[in-house]
């Protein structure tokens, strides 16, 4: 497994970017519901019009921070910045506090972070084989996988709350980062907006499902990208021995760090 977050080597130009001055930034941590926050802001600022979000990838919307084609996915966004990414909060806050981007960050119940991301490896070729499930826990919370440890990266930006504009989600709820933004919708259009996000109509979305991609970057064979979209999936995954472990894993490390979301931890 890997460590930490993946070398880019485009990285350090794209942190350093004056782009980010003027951004909207999507923050999440893998397997969070990037997806869905990402097609919320696509339609926000398209003014609710899905024909764009139909016809473009999402990932071409609101690009990717750590991917090579950053810049130039960048240089055609004339009128709207927003990007997408994982990196934690030692990598990209110091760029952020200089700028007046407002950040939306995404979180999710770990437990169910762990069983996505586990379901995202059989998937993605471009990440080591998961093997069992016994095993994906313990390797996920002590940051031996892709962007490192979800402990380490949950405080990191919660530590950035003060000197930055951060919108702290659980869930991917338009009406919240839609207030955060200014531009808070009336019924008549965050109807619409929600049934478009919903996970039934977005996993036929093929603008992001990710069908799109290649079969040698993802095994479609093993599943699907747009899997579940249920909360509590960990309970058909996580062995009483796994959530015991993982419960005391999260009080040793995380104390009585107060959380700005709640989940289920049973």
């Amino acid at each position: 497994m890997c460590s930490a977050v993946p070398c880019c080597p485009v990285l350090h130009g794209a942190v350093s970017c004056s782009a980010l001055h003027r951004v909207g930034t999507a923050l999440t941590l893998v397997s969070t519901g990037t997806t869905w926050m990402q097609e919320i802001l696509m339609l926000l600022f398209s003014h609710e019009d899905v024909f764009p979000v139909k016809i473009i990838p999402n990932w071409e919307w609101v690009p990717w921070l750590e991917q090579n084609y950053f810049r130039e996915a960048l240089q055609d966004m004339a009128t709207c910045w927003l990007i997408t990414t994982h990196l934690p909060a030692h990598i990209l806050a110091s760029a952020l506090q200089q700028s007046k981007a407002k950040v939306i960050y995404m979180d999710r119940n770990p437990k169910d972070v762990t069983t996505s991301f586990y379901h995202f490896h059989r998937l993605a070729k471009f990440l080591p084989n998961p093997g069992f499930f016994d095993t994906f826990p313990m390797q996920f919370f002590k940051g031996t996988v892709h962007y490192g440890s979800w402990f380490d990266h949950i405080k990191g930006w919660l530590g950035q709350q003060q000197p930055l504009d951060i919108c702290h989600l659980q869930g991917a709820a338009p009406g919240k980062p839609c207030a955060f933004l200014g531009c808070p919708l009336g019924k008549e259009t965050l109807g619409p907006l929600e049934q478009h996000c919903c996970f039934t109509t977005m996993q036929d979305t093929t603008m992001a499902n990710y069908s799109l991609i290649p079969t040698k970057i993802m095994d479609h064979s093993q599943g699907c990208f747009m899997r579940k979209g249920i909360m509590g999936d960990w309970w058909d995954h996580y062995s009483p021995w796994q959530n015991a472990l993982f419960n005391h894993l999260y009080q040793e490390d995380m104390g009585d760090l107060e959380l700005p979301v709640h989940w289920p931890m049973a």
